[in-house]
């Protein structure tokens, strides 16, 4: 299915249809067409969670549009000059074309033709154009390709460092860090550090087709973002666009600096030994910051000067909470309202009990969602296995009493009613483990009283502490029931002075 969701929150961010497509990715006729539509129908992200791609499908096309009937057509030679200008989009263009056919007395085209005919033009010209990015628009990354080492201090042993390079396209304004591989918490690191080195958020990620940032399970032809890169860009607000299969002309700032930071980096540490990534990585700071405000050769300036005074001022600012990495897990709601993770327990609405729900965990939260809708959030739990994290209004209305006592409070009511009752509820608290596992029963004592009287429920306690000194709840229960706590005890009679039918020795008898 379209994500619809995505194309719109891209589109509501002001980025073009050709960027939106290539980010989501589909067809920039797609992207037009739900971008018109959500225009349309005055959509503002963020959309409300019900409204999932399938919602949204429904929404944005309940019929079949019609075809389109002749027009005036746009002048393409024109529109592809002017777009190529800083600050022109194809909205303005149309707008104006609209005015242009309005004094001609002519019917105009919908927008979403004008752009589709716009496209239709760029797929005919065929030609391979250089793409001048406007300042703070775009960064591209990669991994180096020939890696740094480190020595192990103990064994000897050389350890490959892989870099990670982020190139702001318009300065070439670079980033640089070590890391011991090139897996996905790598990976996602580096873009957390590289946007607070940067001091803000470009518009547009372009990253190389490696797995960490594609999925490759569909083939090559078809350009799949991870599910955790896709999280750090809905973030920190940008659109990611891949670079294609072997197509280095997507990134040209990227491939040319990689070589430049070998250049400046690896080459110019080669004769120095490192025994950790810390002291590496402290080197390859130095070093990037004499890369940064180097001169350029054939122009005045340098990169950290044009960044400064052309780039930095139209990043969007930081998040106020950087990206953390999460990890994805199915689970079943279970009767206690709770889901578990790593046999830690987190509470969900009691609605959804016996559901299967999506857990999303990082380092810090645990978040429960059904479908595409957020349910729960809780803290993660660590330490001893088994805990709890309970939220009061997932509870059932009947649960959420019992969080009104405690053990103090059900000691203060007992106490009203006697001192065998008192006696009762002491016991029960202080007899198990912890004490509200007593509540239950605690609770339970509230209603007996309430059903048989107070009077009553002093006598069963009286009785049941007659037989033991910790009475439980179901003892307390059956002697009202019996109707037992209305009996009184059988006294012990006092023995005759004389016996008629025997012969009574005293006790000098057994002294002889």
């Amino acid at each position: 299915m379209t994500k619809y969701r995505e194309i719109i929150r891209l589109h509501c961010m002001g980025y073009s249809k050709r960027n939106i497509a290539l980010s989501v990715p589909c067809s920039r006729n797609t992207a037009a067409r739900v971008a018109d539509r959500a225009d349309e129908l005055q959509f503002k992200w963020p959309l409300p969670e019900n409204y999932t791609d399938g919602a949204l499908e429904k929404l944005l096309f309940p019929k079949t549009v019609g075809s389109v009937s002749e027009r005036k057509m746009p002048d393409m030679q024109y529109v592809r000059k002017e777009l190529q200008k800083n600050g022109v989009t194809k909205k303005l263009l149309w707008t104006e074309y609209l005015e242009e056919c309005r004094q001609a007395g002519e019917e105009p085209l919908m927008y979403s033709q004008f752009c589709y005919y716009i496209l239709e033009d760029e797929k005919k010209r065929k030609a391979t154009m250089h793409l001048n990015r406007k300042p703070g628009e775009q960064v591209e990354v990669d991994w180096a390709g020939d890696p740094a080492h480190i020595i192990d201090p103990d064994t000897g042993e050389v350890t490959d460092v892989w870099l990670f390079v982020g190139v702001m396209s318009y300065s070439q304004y670079a980033y640089v860090e070590g890391f011991l591989n090139e897996t996905t918490p790598s990976w996602i690191a580096a873009h957390v550090h590289m946007f607070q080195f940067f001091g803000g958020v470009p518009k547009i990620l372009a990253p190389d087709n490696c797995s960490t940032a594609v999925r490759h399970d569909k083939g090559w032809g078809e350009q799949i973002l991870t599910e955790s890169y896709r999280e750090l860009a809905e973030h920190y607000g940008l659109a990611v666009i891949p670079a294609r299969v072997r197509k280095p002309k997507d990134k040209p700032n990227v491939e040319g600096s990689v070589g430049n930071i070998s250049t400046w980096i690896t080459a110019a540490l080669r004769n120095e030994q490192f025994f950790s990534i810390a002291e590496l990585n402290a080197a390859i700071r130095e070093k990037l910051n004499k890369f940064n405000t180097g001169k350029f050769q054939k122009k005045d300036g340098s990169r950290a000067l044009l960044f400064r005074e052309d780039e930095f001022p139209l990043l969007s600012p930081l998040p106020a909470i950087p990206f953390e990495l999460s990890s994805w897990k199915e689970a079943t709601v279970q009767f206690n309202y709770h889901v578990s993770f790593e046999s830690m327990w987190y509470s969900v609405p009691y609605e959804y009990i016996g559901k299967k729900v999506n857990l999303r965990v990082t380092e810090k939260m645990v978040e429960v969602f059904y479908g595409q809708m957020r349910v729960a959030s809780h803290r993660r739990l660590y330490g001893r296995k088994g805990q709890y994290d309970t939220i009061t209004e997932h509870m059932p209305e009947d649960h959420q009493k019992y969080l009104e006592w405690n053990g103090d409070r059900f000691r203060k009511w007992a106490k009203q009613i006697g001192s065998s009752t008192y006696s009762a509820v002491d016991a029960m608290l202080t007899g198990g483990r912890v004490e509200q596992q007593a509540y239950r029963s605690c609770m339970g004592l509230l209603k007996l009283a309430d059903k048989y009287s107070v009077e009553r429920l002093e006598a069963a306690c009286e009785k049941a502490l007659s037989y033991t000194a910790s009475p439980s709840y179901k003892s307390i229960k059956n002697i009202l029931a019996t109707g037992q706590d209305k009996t009184k005890p059988v006294e012990t009679q006092e023995p005759h002075a004389s016996n008629q039918y025997g012969i009574t020795r005293g006790a000098d008898y057994y002294r002889r």
